[in-house]
């Protein structure tokens, strides 16, 4: 009877010392999910609008005027007695002012927000010698080493000397060369070029 009493107690000891370790695991687990989460969503201070972007537009107290808008390719939106307005360049921040501005003829003190619920225009395009070639959609800032990261780094045959960026600067198409070991060397740090919506990143 003892020697079944002891085990006993060592099964339950043993169950709570597996819940004590598993469970601040789990806990660790969850702000690694919220952080993950964060870094997509799209910077009201830093965030360029562009066409295909959705935008939600709130007119405090004027409910018929809040509404979800998508930007079309031509840039612009359409809101309620404003007809169209210039949303592509903009911050939400700029567009915010942009809207009260042109509100101010209806609405004397217009009080708005703008929130980017789907960032869809700030893409790139990534292909050749890296582990998971694509299109990849920015939410802020990216340089070359860091959409290099994103794309989960080289293949062994990769040419890291000579990475061709491609991009479009007034309807031209400008190719620049860049050296990716050099940059991480420290010798050439102005390489790591920040990228630019519809930039193509080849690794040969």
């Amino acid at each position: 009877m003892k020697k079944i009493f002891s085990i006993g107690i060592i099964g339950a000891w043993l169950v709570f010392i597996f819940i004590s370790i598993a469970y601040p695991q789990e806990r660790k687990d969850l702000p690694l999910k919220k952080q993950v989460q964060g870094e997509v969503a799209a910077d009201s201070n830093q965030y360029v609008i562009g066409a295909e972007d959705i935008l939600y537009i709130h007119v405090w107290n004027e409910e018929n005027m809040s509404r979800t808008v998508p930007v079309r390719m031509d840039g612009k939106i359409t809101m309620p007695l404003l007809d169209e307005v210039q949303a592509a360049g903009l911050t939400p921040l700029q567009l915010k002012e942009v809207l009260i501005k042109r509100l101010k003829e209806f609405i004397e003190t217009a009080n708005i927000s703008v929130t980017v619920t789907e960032a869809n225009s700030f893409k790139v395009y990534v292909s050749g010698q890296v582990r998971t070639p694509g299109i990849y959609r920015l939410r802020s800032e990216t340089s070359l080493v860091q959409i290099i990261v994103m794309a989960g780094g080289f293949t062994e045959w990769a040419n890291q000397k000579k990475i061709l960026i491609i991009r479009k600067e007034s309807g031209k198409e400008k190719r620049i060369t860049v050296n990716y070991k050099k940059i991480l060397m420290g010798d050439d740090p102005s390489s790591n070029i920040i990228l630019r919506p519809g930039d193509t990143i080849i690794v040969p």
